[in-house]
């Protein structure tokens, strides 16, 4: 228990400089963890939110099928000009690629890892979401990348929100440029003002996890102090490791160039939106400029984050229906037409690379780490360290010098 607190009061000191590769997955170590009754309760758990997304998923099928004459639909499909696809596709997975350089500028705190060396393993996420449920392709991508690079998955994960958290930034900023060329409907007004409320809150949040010390002191011994020592230590792993995964939101330039790389991904993949649309109808590519395609990939993008069935089946017709249709003044039959083929473009050819080079991830071997990076790893612990003692050192009554050394060895040695 004593341990236990010296813990506390020196995490915010260990936090801030975690190591890159902690001494265990403290995600694995909280599911060890768990009693077969509550691992049976999780399972369950997990079943009733996979029902749950289906049937969100077909209640918005029905929304964007209804009324609609689905032999205009397919007649508008039919008249599609699909020689403007493979221009499209290449924007796209241009995005796709920027996508990857900045998972490489988020991944600098706590992995050495290039744009290329992380492309394969974001195609392998892609795949997964599209395929399984409840969002699986971030477990995915956090579970390669650990085996590639020994990085934790809660820190993995932590990179992870953050780009979720700027795709729904840059989604809202793209709303914001369509607002002045185009008149918003109620539908939309509402959504917006609902994912700038979700998305500020998630940001300032975060914030106050990375830069609030003392308070997030506080709010973790509030938590862990009641729960059994076990249970506490792993939890507290947990925190540190997810922390250090939000070490790009320290850093300035980083910021900048993960803020400057999602516009120049979600711009490549609105300019697919409007490429596609050169090949429909006049009703359709006439409205569809530039203004319509940065509207219809906000929209589809935000509506996409409703938790649904996997390749966000359902949520991503009803989103583009209620940009194109809605808002564009779009036939809904011609609308829903295209809503169909920009889904099957997003879905099939990343769904079959990503497949692929999941495959190709398996077959390497895990990752073990360098002598140079085991060096790394033990002058990061070493920085560590010192940032507790002297944290210890400098603030009046908070611990003396031998107190402070025994909790870092249990924040760096756990």
């Amino acid at each position: 228990m004593e341990s236990r607190t010296l813990v506390r009061r020196t995490f915010t000191a260990a936090a801030d400089s975690a190591p890159s590769s902690l001494p265990a997955d403290p995600v694995n170590d909280l599911t060890n963890d768990l009693p077969p009754d509550e691992e049976k309760s999780s399972s369950g758990a997990r079943s009733w939110r996979v029902w749950l997304g289906l049937l969100i998923s077909a209640g918005f099928l029905v929304y964007a099928f209804k009324g609609q004459n689905l032999g205009e639909v397919w007649a508008a499909l039919k008249r599609v000009d699909l020689r403007w696809l493979p221009l499209g596709l290449a924007l796209y997975f241009a995005g796709v690629w920027m996508r990857a350089v900045r998972w490489s500028v988020l991944l600098r705190p706590v992995a050495p890892a290039s744009a290329r060396a992380v492309f394969p393993i974001v195609l392998a996420g892609y795949t997964a979401n599209n395929v399984l449920p409840l969002r699986t392709g971030e477990l995915v991508r956090a579970y390669l990348l650990g085996r590639r690079y020994a990085v934790p998955k809660t820190s993995a994960l932590a990179t992870i929100a953050v780009e979720r958290l700027f795709d729904g930034l840059t989604s809202l900023a793209f709303l914001l440029v369509a607002t002045t060329v185009i008149s918003f409907t109620a539908e939309l007004q509402h959504l917006a003002i609902l994912a700038f409320i979700l998305f500020s809150a998630v940001l300032l949040g975060l914030v106050a996890l990375t830069l609030g010390g003392s308070f997030r002191d506080r709010v973790l011994q509030l938590v862990l102090g009641p729960l059994p020592t076990p249970l506490a230590d792993r939890i507290e792993r947990l925190t540190i490791s997810f922390l250090s995964g939000l070490g790009v939101l320290t850093r300035r330039t980083d910021l900048a160039i993960v803020a400057a790389t999602s516009l120049v991904a979600w711009g490549f993949e609105a300019s697919m939106y409007w490429t596609i649309a050169r090949g429909f109808d006049p009703e359709l590519a006439s409205k569809m400029g530039p203004a319509g395609a940065l509207l219809t990939t906000g929209v589809a993008n935000l509506w996409t984050l409703i938790p649904a069935a996997p390749g966000y089946v359902g949520t991503f017709e009803a989103g583009v229906r209620l940009a194109v249709h809605g808002a564009l003044g779009v036939p809904s039959g011609l609308a829903l037409s295209f809503a169909i083929l920009i889904h099957a473009a997003l879905w099939f050819p990343v769904t079959i690379w990503g497949a692929i080079e999941w495959w190709r991830l398996h077959l390497l071997p895990a990752a073990t780490p360098s002598p140079a990076a085991r060096g790394e790893t033990a002058a990061r612990s070493a920085s560590a360290a010192s940032m507790a003692r002297a944290d210890a050192q400098t603030r009046p009554g908070r611990l003396s010098p031998a107190e402070a050394h025994a909790a870092e060895q249990d924040v760096i040695h756990p």
